[in-house]
């Protein structure tokens, strides 16, 4: 046991942990210009080319504070954009790597304004650690966090528990697109059999019953999944793609979200099937907030610092959006008043 041990360890620090982040500034004229060239008529459904996809809040300044003040131990941040950056940046911060899309995504598939083609390209980020966390610009750590919340026994922590998503939502039709790669690859009672105390482990309390209901059924269907800061495996993508290549390449060809993607929770589902993680329940310091119906909750829980990460989810639909944004401004500004070293 000693031996495993101090192997961990070595193992833990020869592999730090990185932080890659992706934006977008649509108020950008030069964006635009593509974006409308690229849109055109057969692109106006709202949930593919809507303004939420890629309004920026104003927000990115205190996702990097956050980073900074609770959790300064990060190795590094890839910060990856179409080649834009924010003027307040400061990018002569040794921990700051600015990565464009060009430096990742085969140029056949570019300009690209589907974040699910950008995301299945970040382990291509030069010099990126074997052991990273992604996170969307809408996740933010509002209290401190140390590394053992993302990776325990050098593997990413997470929740593996099954649950039904309906087909009428164009994001499950994604989750439903992976789980076609994952059973082409995977026998679910193999892994069951072989990883079956990570997947009935009392860590995840009630929300594993689903995990013996479906036991006897022969396919996976879609997991849970925590919309928010993600740890992965580099290998994870890397061996998804040996596997998937064709896949993954023709859908890198939609420019925008289209019911034919496939999403980056393919490499989640990918690693949790490999054995690669270590049971956590995320749902118990990291929560979502719609902010169409729950604005005054996640405005109250980032004063509360109730959790360590949480999704501020945009909609076109917001009442009130600049009122309600001036709140959530004061909120961080609340809990996270100075500037970071990454603002000039």
């Amino acid at each position: 046991m000693a031996t495993n041990v101090k192997q961990l360890m070595s193992m833990k620090n020869e592999s730090p942990i990185d932080f890659v982040v992706v934006w977008v500034d649509m108020n950008d004229p030069t964006w635009q210009e593509s974006f409308d060239k690229w849109s055109g008529k057969e692109h106006t459904d709202s949930y593919n080319t809507g303004k939420e996809r890629f309004r920026d809040n104003g927000f990115l300044k205190y996702w990097f504070r956050g980073v900074e003040k609770f959790a300064p131990w990060v190795n590094k941040i890839h910060f990856v954009t179409c080649g834009q950056k924010p003027a307040w940046l400061d990018t002569s911060n040794p921990k700051l790597n600015l990565v464009s899309h060009s430096d990742i995504i085969p140029k056949e598939y570019l300009p690209t304004f589907n974040s699910g083609v950008i995301e299945r390209y970040i382990h291509r980020i030069p010099g990126l650690s074997d052991r990273f966390v992604y996170f969307n610009d809408d996740f933010y750590i509002i209290r401190p966090i140390e590394p053992e919340r993302f990776f325990q026994n050098g593997l990413p922590c997470d929740i593996a528990v099954f649950q039904y998503n309906p087909s009428w939502s164009p994001y499950y039709v994604m989750l439903k697109n992976n789980i076609k790669i994952i059973n082409s690859r995977f026998d679910k009672k193999e892994v069951m059999k072989q990883h079956g105390d990570k997947w009935f482990t009392q860590e995840y309390g009630s929300k594993r019953k689903m995990n013996y209901f479906l036991k006897p059924y022969g396919k996976f269907i879609t997991l849970r999944t925590p919309h928010n800061a993600q740890p992965y495996l580099k290998r994870s993508f890397e061996d998804a793609w040996r596997f998937a290549d064709k896949e993954l390449s023709a859908t890198s060809m939609n420019r925008f979200r289209d019911k034919s993607d496939h999403t980056h929770e393919l490499f989640r589902t990918w690693q949790i099937c490999t054995g690669d993680f270590t049971p956590y329940n995320t749902y118990k310091d990291t929560k979502m907030f719609p902010l169409m119906v729950r604005p005054k909750q996640a405005v109250k829980a980032i004063y509360e610092q109730k959790y360590a990460l949480i999704c501020l989810n945009d909609n076109v639909n917001i009442r009130n959006y600049d009122e309600l944004m001036a709140k959530i401004d004061a909120a961080f500004h609340h809990i996270l008043p100075d500037k970071s070293s990454f603002e000039l």
